[in-house]
């Protein structure tokens, strides 16, 4: 007898990322600039709120979406910091951006539906697609520089089309879509029946003063999801919280696979997620924006060709002019050079590499020398 398994399973490979991640993690010696997660610990004042939270016995099941004081400090959040007014109970509190992409996709996708998805992206968003048995449809825009083409978006839209992606500031190339793209966008879709998934997880690490979201057109609020975590700006990876943002109707369907998934966010952390709330973000871009300027100060002295990153904390530079593909560049890097960075076609995008800024000062100085070293032998 022959088992079988969920065919929409078989279809998804394990995360190139964290492939690419072990096998620099393996290799004796090897320095690792691959990896997005701050290098720093936790803020103190939000470790210090959890343990308060657990010392007063706050280890019971919460309300699913989130305790209310949690849900009314991200309404308040989300004004005062993005101008996006939502009711508390137009929020879930979920285990992650990450939960929170799935549960969108889940609550809007049926089978056979197309989401498009900008490239380069990050892969979750095509594998969380075709685990709901969707089919995620690429939209290259390095072409445009990485901006969305209003006229590719277009030509790509098709009577099964249910969902686009925008990320800003965007992971790979950390490029900020303008006001001038959104507005676009807002105009091929504005007819369509077709829902906006907003990923906005780098919103706080963006290093221009304009920073505008998807979100801002209110008369397209009903099919508009805002996705956000506190994982980046507040270098809270391990605690895997993260909210979604949806029109009531919209969030009341997510909120069914919410929680039969997961359930709840684990109560104590709330709390110090409100204390993250109220602490100021701006160092933590200081410090990602000062290691930018440095690893691009150092790949442009390489020679290499990239966009500033105008949020994030990634460089992704163009490595066509040595002649191999991403995956062979970047495995000669390691094996050669002993220094570990990413292939585009980990973000659906031959012919570039991903460079973290998530290290100290001194991890990227020896990347990045090891890296120059490795490019003078090509």
């Amino acid at each position: 007898m022959e088992l079988t398994f969920n065919s929409a399973v078989m279809g998804v490979e394990t995360s190139a990322i964290r492939r690419f991640t072990a096998l620099t993690r393996s290799t004796p010696g090897a320095c690792a600039l691959t990896i997005g997660e701050p290098d720093l610990d936790t803020p103190a004042p939000i470790r210090a709120a959890a343990r308060a939270s657990l010392d007063a016995g706050d280890t019971h099941y919460p309300p699913n979406n989130g305790q209310p004081y949690l849900l009314e400090a991200l309404s308040r959040y989300e004004e005062r910091a993005h101008g996006l007014r939502c009711a508390p109970d137009e929020i879930i509190v979920t285990a992650g951006a990450t939960e929170a992409v799935f549960i969108a996709l889940a609550a809007v996708l049926n089978p056979g539906d197309e989401v498009i998805i900008p490239t380069p992206a990050f892969a979750l968003y095509a594998s969380a697609a075709r685990l709901f048995r969707g089919v995620p449809v690429a939209l290259p825009t390095e072409k445009s520089g990485f901006q969305i083409d209003p006229g590719a978006l277009e030509a790509a839209l098709t009577p099964q089309t249910r969902a686009v992606v925008l990320t800003s500031p965007n992971n790979p190339t950390g490029c900020v879509y303008t006001r001038r793209t959104l507005e676009a966008v807002r105009d091929v879709l504005e007819s369509k029946p077709v829902f906006v998934l907003c990923d906005e997880v780098y919103r706080e690490l963006a290093y221009t003063e304009d920073c505008p979201s998807f979100a801002e057109f209110t008369d397209l609020r009903d099919r508009i999801i805002v996705v956000n975590s506190f994982s980046k700006p507040w270098a809270m990876t391990g605690w895997r919280v993260g909210w979604c943002v949806a029109d009531r109707p919209v969030k009341e369907r997510m909120q069914v696979f919410h929680q039969y998934a997961v359930v709840s966010v684990p109560s104590f952390v709330q709390r110090a997620c409100v204390t993250a709330l109220e602490t100021d973000p701006a160092p933590m871009r200081a410090l990602f924006q000062k290691r930018r300027d440095y690893v691009c100060g150092r790949l442009a002295a390489m020679g290499l060709e990239f966009q500033v990153p105008e949020g994030a904390f990634y460089v992704f530079p163009s490595i066509r002019k040595y002649g191999m593909d991403a995956e062979t560049f970047c495995v000669r890097l390691l094996r050669e050079g002993l220094v570990g960075v990413l292939p585009g076609t980990c973000f659906g995008a031959e012919g570039f590499v991903r460079v973290s800024c998530c290290y100290g000062d001194g991890d990227l100085r020896e990347g990045l020398d090891r890296m120059e070293r490795f490019l003078k032998t090509l």
